[in-house]
């Protein structure tokens, strides 16, 4: 073989192994350029709190649930940004989404592609940049992420109404 096909194979080989480095499992995501969408998970109700496992969210980076009220299902989001988890309704009235990929330091709807500041909540662009995610607290219990679940609702209810 001459030099210059082995430095083509060599070429292809050096960008394939770097191809599939980057590609695959839900932790290689975290780092990527390309948008992280959400995986839908389970939550636990007892009483007044809603709890979901922290381990999920640091597996997944961006993950959505849905929680049972007095006014209805509700769907509520936790995305890692920065080492810091965020919880916020997961809803979007104008086009009705409950669906929003992380795309590094902003939410972008799945419907209507409306774009959120992932840190702040507040709309930069889109139709829907009136509504901002509202935040709900938490605390860290034993391995979970616990929210009250009038919380839940207060966040809801102020996410539905336009800014």
């Amino acid at each position: 073989m001459n030099l210059k096909l082995i430095g083509v194979v060599l070429s292809v080989l050096v960008i394939s192994v770097l191809a599939l480095g980057c590609t695959g499992t839900d932790s290689a995501l975290k780092g990527s350029a390309k948008p992280v969408e959400a995986t839908w998970i389970s939550s636990l109700t007892t009483e007044d709190t809603v709890s979901i496992p922290l381990a999920a969210v640091d597996k997944h980076t961006n993950v959505h649930f849905k929680v049972n009220t007095d006014i209805g299902e509700l769907a509520v989001m936790a995305y890692m940004l920065d080492d810091e988890i965020s919880i916020r309704s997961n809803v979007c009235p104008p086009c009705g989404s409950i669906g929003f990929a992380l795309d590094r330091s902003t939410l972008v709807c799945d419907a209507c592609t409306t774009t959120f500041d992932a840190s702040t909540g507040m709309g930069i662009g889109g139709a829907c940049v009136a509504y901002p995610k509202e935040s709900i607290p938490y605390n860290v219990s034993e391995g979970n992420l616990i929210m009250k679940l009038d919380d839940i609702m207060i966040a809801h209810q102020e996410t539905l109404k336009a800014n």
